[in-house]
């Protein structure tokens, strides 16, 4: 399937078509919906840490490989990560099929049952009735909690309350949600307000380095921000109270350990660490799948589907390397050679 099509364009037109037709019901829809998971009666678990964003690898016959998805579970759970998102921005959700989604669900809660690390689905979708469909097929399953992307082109702010509010009823489970584009610190206070559930962001709207500590200061702490972008300004993240980093799951053990480290006391040794990700980012990409073929969670010859812009979001800003493109065995000698002693997993 590609994306890059025509019919991929429309695809997502007619999601947001779809969904804007659906939002003009949703407060009569919330007025009238069952209580039995309003999760008034819930407290939502308080995650932080590392929770990178999982790759969608396909198979060279372009099949979702659902042990790949399962060995970035088992990757994460030897390194000490924190947690795992699947599927969002960097997991290209928007190529995936219905059946794509709940079976590469399943991988990924099979293979995270027992383990350590906190294992979120992303549930959104161009209707309601299949963001509430992965919503209780995750739950049902055992994840951890729940994210959103707001859909695609939708700007206004009452409109989004209403989704992230019907979202936060489907389920008991915690719910992050996605904030792209324009979506103001308002709108988040006012979500943290409204949604028992709702007590994550991830935060990718305007600079979050600016808003960080508005956010923390209208909710009391209480409404925990995460970062994305590829996680490029970590030390700075964490001086400024983000309780947690979406990074791509290349690096994600060092990620962990710079984290471990900041939050024992141990600043210096968390700069050190960050330090060796971002040099040899200087040296390779690490938001392809040749970190992960190197390190033998993906199989060689892994690709993965190039997904359309998604409309309000802005694009990651990137530092790319230097060097001219590295084997896939450049790749492997170059972990080795400076980073071997800190790769966990």
């Amino acid at each position: 399937m590609d994306l890059n099509s025509r019919d991929g364009t429309e695809r997502l037109r007619a999601g947001r078509r779809n969904f804007l037709r659906a939002a003009g019901g949703a407060l009569a829809a919330l007025a009238s919906a069952p209580s039995g998971h309003t999760a008034a009666t819930t407290s939502p678990a308080a995650f932080g840490g590392v929770f990178p964003i999982a790759f969608s690898p396909f198979t060279p016959d372009n099949k979702l490989d659902l042990d790949g998805l399962a060995a970035q579970v088992a990757f994460c759970n030897r390194g000490g990560v924190h947690g795992l998102i699947w599927p969002q921005l960097a997991s290209a959700w928007s190529t995936l099929s219905d059946r794509e989604r709940l079976d590469g669900t399943g991988a990924i809660l099979s293979a995270g049952k027992g383990r350590g690390t906190t294992l979120v689905i992303g549930v959104q979708a161009s209707d309601m009735a299949a963001t509430e469909r992965y919503a209780k097929h995750a739950e049902k399953l055992g994840a951890d909690a729940l994210i959103s992307l707001p859909p695609p082109g939708v700007t206004d702010e009452p409109t989004l309350l209403d989704f992230y509010t019907r979202v936060g009823r489907m389920t008991a489970l915690p719910l992050f949600a996605q904030s792209t584009g324009s979506m103001s610190v308002e709108l988040l206070t006012r979500m943290y307000q409204t949604i028992p559930t709702f007590r994550h962001v991830k935060d990718e709207a305007g600079n979050p380095l600016a808003r960080v500590a508005e956010i923390r200061n209208r909710t009391e702490g209480q409404l925990r921000v995460f970062s994305g972008f590829g996680v490029q300004t970590m030390i700075t993240e964490m001086q400024l109270g983000f309780a947690g980093h979406c990074p791509y799951t290349s690096l994600a053990d060092l990620y962990s350990s710079a984290w471990n480290s900041w939050h024992a006391g141990k600043q210096r040794e968390a700069f050190d660490m960050f330090g060796r990700i971002q040099a040899v980012s200087s040296m390779m990409p690490v938001n392809t799948f040749d970190i992960l073929i190197a390190r033998g969670v993906f199989k060689p010859g892994t690709r993965n589907r190039q997904a359309p812009p998604v409309p309000g979001a802005a694009p990651v800003p990137t530092r790319g390397p230097v060097s001219p493109q590295l084997s896939i065995e450049e790749v492997r000698k170059t972990l080795q050679t400076f980073l071997a002693p800190w790769l966990k997993a």
